[in-house]
């Protein structure tokens, strides 16, 4: 499975982006996804997680009631709307696909998009 995320950008506190992961292969529908970010100098941390089916989704309590991702499998894709972003929020956003969306380690996730850069102004 080969990822490609986009939607990435610079908007201010407040508002909202959509971001979007791309995927090649007949074989997506089995995967779980996963959204994670990375801050400079830290590590990557998860964001949220949607099954292959779509029907449960998890999220980092930093972005619960903010965030929501879904999947379109038809389109190969998965999203990941941003809603009442906050400077925090600034960091590099990767999605991931693997075989549990329950585990939160990026060590779970076998294969990875290449970033998109949301900044967030205040």
């Amino acid at each position: 499975v080969q990822l490609q995320a986009s939607g990435g950008g610079l908007v201010q506190a407040g508002g909202s982006l959509r971001l979007s992961c791309a995927a090649s292969g007949r074989t997506f529908s089995s995967y779980a996804m996963g959204w994670f970010r990375q801050h400079p100098g830290k590590e990557r941390e998860f964001v949220a997680s949607i099954t292959w089916s779509g029907g449960s989704t998890y999220y980092a309590d930093s972005v619960k009631g903010r965030f929501t991702i879904s999947r379109d499998n038809a389109k190969n894709t998965v999203y990941l709307q941003m809603n009442s972003l906050k400077s925090e929020d600034t960091a590099v956003y990767y999605c991931a696909a693997g075989a549990s969306a329950a585990v939160g380690a990026p060590s779970a996730y076998d294969y990875w998009g290449q970033g998109t850069q949301v900044t967030v102004s205040s």
